[in-house]
């Protein structure tokens, strides 16, 4: 598995962006009111940030030796696979709320100071949820050992060079 990209998180906060305009765009000319998210959403946000850490942390511990009981891999895997799936989602909602926010400020009225608090909450813990995805990735990580980078005992190159020999540094 590898890292989760930059590029896959601002791609992920441009579709937010995006999909937040233009949902309170449709609200708005439905005549309903926009969408303002429940205070329950930044809160969850943080919790699902510090869980997905905490679920890191023994992981850490084990492949660092820190721990008396081995990894199991899959548990680790399914960990490392929940830290970046919680990055992508915060950069998500980083976006959605940014679109919402940027909507409310075109508007020629001035937004009421609940809402706009309720989405600059909403930005920040999804940005908490971003670092907290990121850091329990790292966490799940483990050290490249010598032997992973030569697997065959050869010096890291599978195909053969033009010389027919695995490597390419011996004279012919």
């Amino acid at each position: 598995m590898k890292r989760t990209r930059p590029l896959s998180l601002i791609i992920a906060a441009v579709l937010g962006v995006g999909a937040g305009y233009l949902f309170d765009q449709l609200l708005t000319a439905a005549g309903r009111p926009t969408f303002t998210p429940m205070v329950s959403l930044p809160i969850m946000l943080v919790v699902l940030g510090i869980v997905v850490v905490l679920f890191a942390l023994p992981i850490h511990r084990a492949t660092h030796g820190r721990s008396a009981g081995p990894v199991n891999p899959f548990h680790a895997v399914r960990v490392a696979m929940l830290a970046k799936a919680s990055s992508l989602l915060g950069a998500l909602f980083v976006g959605l709320g940014l679109g919402l926010i940027l909507f409310l400020l075109t508007r020629p009225n001035d937004p009421s100071v609940g809402s706009l608090s309720a989405l600059i909450a909403t930005v920040v813990c999804a940005a908490l949820l971003v670092a907290g995805g990121l850091i329990a990735e790292h966490l799940c990580t483990i050290r490249k050992d010598d032997d992973d980078e030569h697997p065959r005992g050869g010096s890291g190159s599978d195909r053969p060079d033009d010389s027919g020999l695995a490597g390419g540094s011996h004279p012919r």
